[in-house]
């Protein structure tokens, strides 16, 4: 089987790899994560996934065949991304933004080996009730805020501010598990490889 390489910091998504059964060993791939002008949020984040999946693999001399996975996730709200928080007023300006609105989670999955790479572009709708600024401030004190695309985490303590989910949960923690074991399978790496093991 040939190796798989996730290009991500992230513990949520190698979570939701592990949880698939699919082995791979976790790299850094730092990119700047700057929007085009005139970039689409789809565009966004598809381009961010390719990126990270490119910068993953210049990190790796080998001869041999392997993969790397690259990932990337927006909450985007009237057509407007919304980034990781810089601070306590900017997470508290973002809920209060989704506070007791609908927005839009696009999680962009790339999986490149040599020159070829095949990218998904995953659309979830997320409603939040009504917030009040104490609650942000609260949550904000909580630390899970500040590394989370739009300010919040759905899989901690963020989960008590949605109110409906329209799409894929795992695509809005981070990694579409449905799409990206379709994606790997095109590629030759089967999930559920732990099974197999046993």
């Amino acid at each position: 089987m040939k190796p798989l390489y996730l290009a991500s910091g992230s513990p949520r998504r190698r979570e939701l790899l592990t949880q698939i059964g699919v082995p791979f060993s976790a790299i850094s791939a730092d990119i700047d994560e700057t929007p085009l002008p005139e970039e689409s949020p789809a565009a966004y984040v598809e381009r961010l996934a390719r990126g990270k999946a490119e910068a993953g693999r210049r990190t790796l001399v080998s001869d041999a065949a392997f993969c790397v996975l690259g990932a990337d996730t927006a909450v985007v709200l009237d057509g407007k991304i919304l980034g990781k928080p810089v601070d306590e007023a900017d997470a508290c300006a973002m809920l209060m933004m989704l506070s007791g609105k609908e927005h839009e989670v696009l999680t962009a999955i790339a999986v490149l080996e040599g020159e070829r790479c095949e990218s998904r572009v995953v659309r979830s709708l997320v409603r939040f009730r009504p917030i009040s600024r104490e609650e942000a401030a609260a949550y904000w004190a909580s630390g899970e805020p500040r590394d989370k695309a739009g300010g919040y985490g759905i899989q901690g303590l963020g989960a008590v501010f949605v109110a409906g989910l329209n799409g894929s949960y795992s695509a809005v923690v981070g990694l579409p598990v449905c799409e990206t074991a379709e994606l790997l399978g095109h590629f030759g790496i089967p999930c559920w490889q732990n099974l197999n093991a046993q």
